[in-house]
């Protein structure tokens, strides 16, 4: 249809353009992708066999959708993917506040406009990008600003009486008719606005200030709201849940491949840092599973969730604490280090709450822990499981690179040594090296490094090696041979 030509609602009629619902538009598109095998939601990894499917069964009930999930759990980006579900343009009467439908006018500005000039009535197009609107429910947000109020200005302009509706300033709402409209955090939205919004999700009729207006508005509502905000901060009252035709529970990535998926498409990266840095896969799971082992800690609170945002802004600075050491060595190439892991913890820090045992230990020292507890998980994975109680008549694999550090005393790994000194360091210790053979003989020489510093400190986790901070790297020694030689 040429949207270009099509300027008043005579031509409008003779197109043979049929007018119908949002909601019959949402319905009626998905149904088309479905048959086509389309995609619906893009971008958006680990809901194709859980969430995706619920939300678009709830799109072909249409139905208004509430989407309950902890933060970071893209609530917000399902929501505004919807628009690609709309036709493309809609036909409106120009002019109107609220996007009057040619065919069905609802304001008296379109009434009287369409009775004045009847098929010359003149219309225009709104593109389906323009056709989603979003609110943040914040306490100091009224009915005002979401439904509309008195303007007297308008009314001495138009020299109008208070008693005319036609001095009415209309809301977001009604501006946003024939438009999907997103109320973000609906537990945090005040009670009596909550009233107002299920008013018009049944009743169809706006409450200003002594008016009653009969207007069905032609809207999608998508809520979103967090389980903790029940009772920390609000909850949804009662009729409007009851108002509100689908609940879909979102979740986290279920496994290590999804998370990583989303991190390596969210990152903002800039491509310097990506050519400088040299990324080994471990690397990425150990990231990742920072997150997982954050889900389960007794330190965080579970009930407040830990965001897919974490390990986003923990990559960037992981690629970060690379690339400064880098530029101060003057390296032009760089091999990704275990220690860089350290830049991680001010993206932990500041995107988990902590319950009360956790405070005590500190925000730093949960952070510290949690990468720990990642190595530890991942360790089995890669070498083999170190029993806690061994037997004396079978020797440990890693009984070579405990005596090693025995006889050496210790070893030093300084944070900004330069990329050469850092690979001869890890290359004089023999036993690590035939380790790194003997079970992971596949792994390609750049990752290799990343690798060892891996099986270092997986020991150290283990209890087979210690490891202490030093203000400019760690040091790693035997753990009982120092105290030996010291009696």
């Amino acid at each position: 249809m040429n949207t270009n030509t099509i300027t008043t609602f005579g031509k409008l009629k003779e197109s043979g353009y049929k007018s119908k619902s949002i909601k019959d538009e949402l319905r009626d598109n998905l149904r088309t992708k479905i048959g086509n095998k389309e995609a619906t939601f893009t971008g958006i990894h680990g809901y194709e066999n859980t969430v995706i499917p619920e939300l678009e069964r709830a799109i072909l009930s249409r139905h208004n959708i509430n989407l309950l999930g902890l933060r970071g759990q893209a609530k917000t980006r399902l929501a505004r993917q919807m628009i690609n579900l709309l036709d493309e343009w809609i036909p409106v009467i120009e002019g109107s506040e609220i996007n009057d439908d040619p065919f069905s006018p609802i304001s008296r500005y379109a009434v009287n406009l369409i009775k004045e000039k009847g098929d010359d009535t003149p219309i225009s197009w709104i593109h389906r990008n323009d056709r989603f609107a979003e609110k943040l429910a914040t306490p100091d947000v009224t009915v005002a600003d979401i439904i509309g109020d008195v303007d007297p200005i308008k009314a001495a302009n138009l020299k109008l009486s208070y008693a005319d509706d036609r001095v009415i300033h209309f809301g977001m709402i009604p501006r946003a008719n024939r438009c999907i409209f997103v109320i973000n955090e609906l537990p945090d939205l005040q009670a009596r606005i909550q009233v107002a919004l299920f008013n018009i999700l049944q009743e169809g009729d706006i409450q200003i200030r002594g008016f009653k207006l009969r207007l069905p508005l032609d809207m999608q509502f998508v809520f979103t709201a967090n389980p903790e905000d029940y009772t920390n901060r609000g909850s949804i009252v009662t009729p409007l849940k009851d108002r509100i035709g689908s609940q879909i529970l979102t979740h986290y990535p279920e496994t290590i491949e999804i998370a990583k998926t989303i991190t390596q498409q969210e990152a903002q990266l800039d491509s310097r840092q990506s050519n400088l840095v040299h990324v080994p896969s471990l690397a990425k799971d150990l990231l990742e599973q920072i997150s997982f082992e954050a889900r389960d800690s007794e330190f965080v609170d579970s009930k407040s969730g830990v965001s897919a945002r974490m390990s986003i802004t923990a990559y960037e600075n992981l690629l970060s604490a690379a690339e400064y050491r880098a530029l101060k060595s003057g390296d032009e190439h760089t091999l990704l280090r275990l220690s860089d892991f350290m830049g991680v913890v001010p993206a932990i820090t500041g995107k988990i709450e902590l319950v009360y045992e956790g405070e005590q230990e500190g925000a730093a020292s949960v952070a510290h822990t949690l990468i720990s507890d990642s190595i530890k998980t991942l360790f089995p994975e890669y070498f083999p499981k170190i029993e806690r109680l061994e037997k004396e008549s079978e020797k440990s694999p890693y009984q070579e690179l405990i005596d090693w550090f025995f006889e050496q005393s210790g070893f030093e790994l300084l944070d900004e040594i330069p990329e050469a000194e850092y690979i001869k360091k890890l290359d004089e210790i023999k036993p690590l090296n035939d380790l790194i053979k003997n079970y992971q003989e596949d792994i390609d020489q750049k990752d290799s490094y990343f690798m060892k510093e891996f099986l270092l400190w997986g020991l150290v986790e283990h209890k087979k090696l210690s490891k202490y901070r030093l203000s400019e790297g760690f040091r790693f020694k035997d753990l009982y041979g120092s105290y030996i030689s010291d009696l």
